[in-house]
């Protein structure tokens, strides 16, 4: 015979116990839930209206909320090119704000190129450019 807890529950778990441990062989998987005692008497509340057992409320409301509720958002997807292409427009429309207009366009667009792409001298060091072939 197994002994009893303080609780008067089986300690069929007890190593101490002479008889052999049992393994569960249900499928599915205990989780414990904490709730604050008004969700609790909620759920009891609702269990009882549809004459279920405290876990298998649970595991309807559950079930329920998950089916209405939106699906899990998606991580922003991280366009690195798109978003370079964006700033290098920001960059230069506010370039061309602060020119002068009195330049002539080649002038302009000079100026505008060595402000975004920076001096050639460092394209080298460019982590956003392709490197080139050799």
């Amino acid at each position: 015979m197994g002994r009893t807890g303080p609780s008067g529950v089986s300690d069929f778990g007890n190593k101490d116990s002479d008889r052999p441990v049992r393994r569960r062989t249900g499928l599915d998987i205990v989780s414990a839930v904490k709730m604050p005692e008004a969700l609790t008497e909620a759920v009891d509340a609702w269990a009882e209206a549809w004459q279920l057992s405290r876990a298998d409320a649970i595991c309807k409301l559950v079930e329920l909320g998950l089916r209405i509720a939106p699906a899990a958002p998606t991580p922003p997807q991280i366009t690195v090119a798109s978003d370079a292409a964006r700033i290098e427009e920001i960059a230069v429309h506010e370039i061309e704000a602060l020119l002068d207009p009195a330049l002539p366009a080649d002038e302009r667009e000079r100026r505008i190129r060595r402000l975004t792409e920076g001096p050639p001298e460092f394209s080298h060091a460019r982590i956003d450019l392709p490197k080139p072939q050799t």
